[in-house]
């Protein structure tokens, strides 16, 4: 099996800019992320868009769509802003594409002390390879099937709706 991650920005790839005192987006943190996880099973990195997912929009989603259509891959990850996760989860959930597509994001920047961008990341990969068909939203320890989640702003965390 072949895992495809799919990048789109969000928190997870956010940069700190020292000098503006804000955090943007540079490169992608994901070859790094991905050469210290040290995973053991092949897998196809794909950058489509480092973008906020606030400043997401239908092209932007249509974007993601057709990625996961083209991947060969069965088992998918994508990389998201946790903001409108849920609202991208709704357009590949709604194609129903045969696929175990698992979201994830981060609340706090990979690069930054004490992200949960890592963990996330891990547990995702693993959901991907154990999950059935569908998509999900995999985050700080709890799956979610893409039509029963919310992100709970307060709280800083994803719940059922």
């Amino acid at each position: 099996m072949t895992l495809r991650i799919i990048a789109t920005g969000g928190t997870f790839d956010k940069h700190y800019d020292e000098l503006a005192g804000k955090l943007s987006f540079a490169d992608s943190h994901l070859p790094e992320v991905l050469k210290r996880a040290r995973l053991t099973i092949p897998v196809e990195l794909e950058v489509c868009m480092l973008v906020d997912s606030l400043d997401m929009n239908d092209s932007h989603r249509n974007t993601v769509l057709q990625a996961c259509q083209q991947s060969a891959e069965k088992a998918i990850v994508i990389i998201h802003g946790t903001d409108t996760m849920r609202e991208t989860a709704e357009v590949l959930g709604a194609a129903n594409l045969g696929k175990t597509i698992v979201f994830t994001g981060a609340m706090i920047p990979y690069e930054i002390a004490n992200s949960d961008a890592f963990f996330n990341l891990g547990f995702a990969c693993s959901a991907a390879q154990l999950l059935p068909a569908g998509v999900h939203v995999a985050m700080n320890g709890k799956v979610f099937p893409w039509n029963d989640v919310q992100k709970n702003r307060e709280a800083g965390v994803f719940v059922n709706k």
